[in-house]
């Protein structure tokens, strides 16, 4: 009897046999997730908000809301042209180092993930250990050897200098390893040898397209690492034409003492600079939701 009483508390059965959630853990997870999504939205909006007003307006009108002068595509493009469209150049870098870096690293952890996952050789297991072990460094311990090393081949405050070091992730290594072993079965990679595919055809032909969960996983994960990068291009680079955005608005906040109206297109740099986060998000959520449809039919 009590057994069935704790079973009808937690959920109630319809005649048509599907079972209903408890109405109050359900509005319970709902408010949970308000209260998350609030958190996380608020800081947007004030920034947005904030962009669409002028520095007179800014401290003087209701911090949430808007004031009776939207400027925001003026602010825009106030903060594009200044200093000649020096905040396109580092949107552009931005994008260069990011995109470009979290492609070449994803490739490179997922040939790696997936030798580590179905090749076995000696000291396989020492070498997934050392790369277990580079997940817990932290990335601002490793700038000075960095920039040490690029200083002994005079690369500090090149393209490369930033670049390189973002082409690596220990953490997609281990990724890729996981999902390789867990997504890619041995058969197939066995008939695609027996037909006379090479090893580099059958890692792109059978066992990419089936990473691709964890590939995105990866992307993401890196393109956000080196597009929030901060301290690595503090360290390598002097030029600003160099700078990412988040170095480039910094050096723009430190000068807001000589130059106040740096203050406004700091907040516009800022809002413009969340918007390929966003995008990269939204345009491949897809492959996730792909992915976890194909595993719950496997």
């Amino acid at each position: 009897m009590s057994g069935g009483a704790a079973g009808t508390t937690r959920h109630r059965r319809n005649p048509g046999g599907a079972t209903s959630e408890n109405p109050i853990s359900v509005g319970g997870a709902t408010l949970f997730m308000v209260i998350c999504a609030t958190y996380f939205l608020v800081p947007i909006w004030w920034l947005f908000v904030a962009s669409s007003k002028s520095r007179s307006n800014l401290a003087a009108s209701d911090g949430l809301w808007f004031a009776q002068q939207f400027d925001l595509w003026k602010n825009i493009g106030d903060t594009v042209s200044f200093d000649g469209h020096l905040f396109v150049q580092w949107i552009v870098n931005s994008l260069l180092y990011a995109g470009l870096g979290a492609a070449v690293g994803t490739l490179l952890a997922a040939m790696a993930g997936y030798a580590l996952a179905k090749f076995v050789f000696p000291g396989r297991e020492a070498v997934f250990n050392v790369i277990l072990a580079g997940v817990l460094v932290p990335a601002t311990a490793l700038a000075l050897p960095l920039f040490l090393l690029f200083s002994k081949v005079q690369g500090v405050d090149t393209f490369w200098s930033v670049f390189l070091p973002s082409t690596v992730s220990p953490f997609g290594v281990y990724l890729s390893r996981i999902y390789a072993a867990a997504s890619v079965p041995d058969e197939l990679l066995e008939a695609a040898r027996l037909d006379g595919a090479p090893e580099f055809a059958t890692f792109f032909r059978v066992a990419v397209p089936l990473m691709i969960p964890a590939l995105v996983t990866t992307f993401l994960f890196q393109f956000v690492s080196i597009w929030n990068n901060f301290f690595l291009p503090l360290v390598m680079l002097q030029n600003e034409r160099l700078y990412p955005v988040t170095l480039g608005l910094y050096a723009w906040n430190s000068q807001t003492n000589q130059a106040p109206e740096l203050q406004t297109y700091v907040i516009v740099g800022s809002l413009i600079s969340i918007v390929p986060l966003i995008l990269a998000f939204l345009l491949l959520q897809r492959f996730w939701q792909s992915g976890l449809a194909a595993g719950g039919v496997k």
